[in-house]
């Protein structure tokens, strides 16, 4: 299985567990059920008969468009921090556009990423207050120059690009993952709005490194811990992320119900949540795309994010091929993910 296949299931994978998600986002656990029957939500709801995607595939979109135009801009240098984040960070001011400005912006705007001539990307699908707000400051948040002190999920839900594009590029872990930590305090300040994003990345960097030689998803959940712990040596709030992962793991492999799993992990609002309940429906059902991200969905909580996590990191895992067509036939801007999907895995 190559590069692409494994990119290309972990950007749909997460469009797909996000728009399973979008639609339940703020219903409670019982509310779902009592809706959708005893199964809860299976399938997509659909608007036109289009599965749309939230704001967590749109800045997700963001992220892999600045990876995208910086490498074609500067082709040498694009690695370097100080030019990609910045870059990040102006694409997240056009994201920012298209949540509070019309279709087509006016000749006069200045911007960076193609995405601005997307019309379906001009859509306001639950955008997270602490994104909307530190953007608007149009000042870059930083791991030593903090923003506020949020730690909401709208950090991590969007770094996954990051692994994906510096497969091959001689790249340590630590440096992708400081990378995804790094775009994640763009906005979101607090240790655990950033680190869980430094944990996504580097959980995807390796999945797509390592599969080659048979390292199985719960070995490289296995190693998350410990390489956070010398990544973040000075952290103060590393334990509780590590508690929820040592939680997630154990839940997965007792084979516990979700009900009593969502109780423990909590609702997904939080990022650490929001990874940790993506860890343990990724292990839970590590060979089950579809049961996967349904089960990540359904709980009182932060449908849309707990999805799109669990899906990014199934997809990367399991590839493209293994993802049900019917999931992927009526997911919005489905060309556009793909396509971008192409553009991340070229030299």
């Amino acid at each position: 299985m190559n590069h692409l296949t494994r990119c290309k299931g972990c950007l749909i994978g997460g469009a797909i567990g996000d728009a399973l998600g979008y639609p339940i986002e703020f219903m409670s656990q019982e509310s779902i059920f009592y809706q959708y029957g005893p199964d809860g939500l299976t399938d997509y709801v659909l608007t036109n008969n289009i599965a749309q995607i939230s704001d967590d595939t749109q800045m997700t979109l963001f992220t892999a468009d600045a990876i995208i135009c910086a490498k074609n801009k500067f082709p040498q240098q694009w690695l370097n921090e100080g030019m990609l984040i910045p870059y990040i960070f102006h694409c997240y001011q056009d994201w920012l556009l298209t949540q509070t400005e019309d279709y087509p912006l006016p000749d006069s705007a200045s911007t960076y990423s193609n995405l601005v001539h997307i019309p379906e990307l001009f859509a306001r699908r639950a955008p997270g207050t602490t994104c909307m707000e530190a953007l608007r400051g149009r000042q870059m948040g930083t791991i030593t120059k903090p923003l506020n002190d949020s730690k909401g999920c709208g950090g991590v839900m969007r770094v996954a690009p990051l692994a994906l594009a510096l497969y091959g590029q001689n790249v340590s872990f630590a440096q992708a993952a400081l990378l995804g930590a790094k775009a994640a305090a763009i906005t979101h300040g607090h240790e655990l709005g950033y680190i869980p994003a430094a944990a996504l990345t580097f959980l995807i960097a390796e999945l797509i490194a390592e599969l080659l030689n048979g390292v199985s998803l719960e070995e490289s959940v296995k190693h998350i811990s410990p390489f956070l712990i010398s990544l973040f040596p000075m952290s103060e709030n590393l334990n509780r992320l590590l508690m929820l992962m040592a939680e997630a793991q154990t839940l997965a492999h007792l084979n516990a119900p979700a009900d009593k799993a969502f109780k423990l992990l909590g609702q997904g609002w939080v990022a650490e949540e929001t990874l940790a309940i993506a860890v343990y429906c990724a292990l839970k059902y590590s060979n089950d795309f579809e049961k996967g991200v349904l089960t990540a969905v359904n709980h009182s909580g932060d449908s849309d994010s707990t999805g799109s996590l669990t899906g990014q990191i199934l997809g990367a895992y399991l590839g493209f091929e293994e993802i049900p067509q019917k999931y992927i036939e009526p997911l919005e801007l489905k060309e556009i993910i793909l396509k971008t999907a192409d553009n991340l895995t070229r030299k």
